[in-house]
């Protein structure tokens, strides 16, 4: 159902049958550079967006690994990561970050050696390097205070 892709042959493989591709590519948009590979995913919940040097899509494990320089662009979640190695389990909706993972949402941030995003609950599962600790960084905003109101009548 998917292909595989590599930047370093600049040579385009498909590994499935023409009939496939025309449904697939109704979900999937494949923009193929020199400089990177793009993958976007369209679902209900918007589009999940993953740049790489090279990227494999698995259409009977429904895997998608991409390898080097991964960037990846969420809209939806307001979401951006990066990473070493990024690989998006379609079939359950999950996607594992390796390698110098840094990840942002809404202003906040986390640093980790790998993570794991749970799309469905909206969570991630951060992993440090030996030795290492995982690092977060939250915007904390205080409460907004509630008007004072005057008695006039004092």
């Amino acid at each position: 159902m998917f292909s595989i892709f590599s930047s370093f042959d600049s040579v385009l493989r498909l590994k499935f049958v023409p009939i496939v591709f025309a449904t697939i590519i109704s979900a999937i948009s494949i923009v193929v550079s020199p400089q990177y590979l793009e993958a976007q995913n369209l679902s209900d919940n918007g589009s999940i967006t993953i740049r790489s040097d090279s990227q494999e899509a698995n259409s009977e494990t429904g895997v998608i690994t991409a390898q080097g320089n991964v960037r990846i662009n969420y809209p939806g979640r307001q979401i951006q990561a990066t990473a070493a190695q990024a690989q998006y389990y379609s079939r359950e909706r999950r996607l594992v970050l390796n390698g110098n993972v840094y990840v942002i949402q809404q202003g906040n941030s986390m640093r980790a050696e790998s993570m794991t995003y749970l799309i469905d609950e909206g969570r991630f599962i951060a992993t440090p390097r030996a030795n290492r600790q995982v690092e977060s960084t939250y915007v904390v905003t205080d409460p907004t205070p509630e008007p004072s109101t005057v008695n006039s009548d004092q």
